[in-house]
């Protein structure tokens, strides 16, 4: 039986489309935080994204929803993505009252991968928060209570990273 080679997929990349409030939102994120924090703005398709080291993750959050310029007033989710040699930690934000959003986005070692918690910000973070620990092992500094939410207590692993084994399946 001949050997199968296994080929690294083409992920393709959609081309950035912000519309006019999205290009608004980039420059005045650009005016605010571009002088007093070391943070990264750029865009993915129709979305503004805004990456900032982890420790200033409860800050910046906390201008995003004071500020009246930005009214950040919901937080759609927070999201991990395994990149294998990193984690990225995402909060999808949108303003009720102006219509726009933005994905805050924090990049963590997957050794010990620790963020400040967002739940001082806005309460919903808290399941989120309890999710993203269950299934990548992700812990927030300052969260109330990271009991398990999906998992049982006890479970072993993070079934959400690529490393964790699972049915002997392979993802690349």
């Amino acid at each position: 039986m001949s050997q199968r080679h296994r080929r690294e997929p083409e992920i393709p990349l959609a081309p950035e489309a912000l519309d006019a409030k999205g290009d608004s939102l980039t420059a005045l994120v650009n005016e605010v935080f571009s002088d007093t924090h070391d943070v990264e703005v750029g865009a993915a398709v129709d979305e503004v994204t805004l990456t900032v080291h982890p420790d200033s993750i409860p800050e910046i959050c906390r201008i995003l929803r004071d500020d009246p310029r930005f009214d950040f007033n919901y937080l759609r989710c927070i999201s991990v993505v395994d990149y294998e040699d990193r984690f990225e930690v995402n909060y999808h934000l949108f303003s009720l009252d102006i219509r726009h959003k933005l994905v805050v986005k924090a990049n963590v070692s997957p050794d010990e991968p620790a963020v400040p918690t967002a739940v001082d910000v806005w309460r919903g973070a808290n399941w989120f928060e309890r999710e993203s620990h269950d299934l990548f092992g992700v812990v927030f500094t300052g969260h109330p209570d990271l009991a398990p939410l999906l998992l049982y207590e006890g479970f072993e692993g993070f079934p959400g990273r690529k490393s964790f084994p699972f049915h002997e399946y392979d993802e690349w």
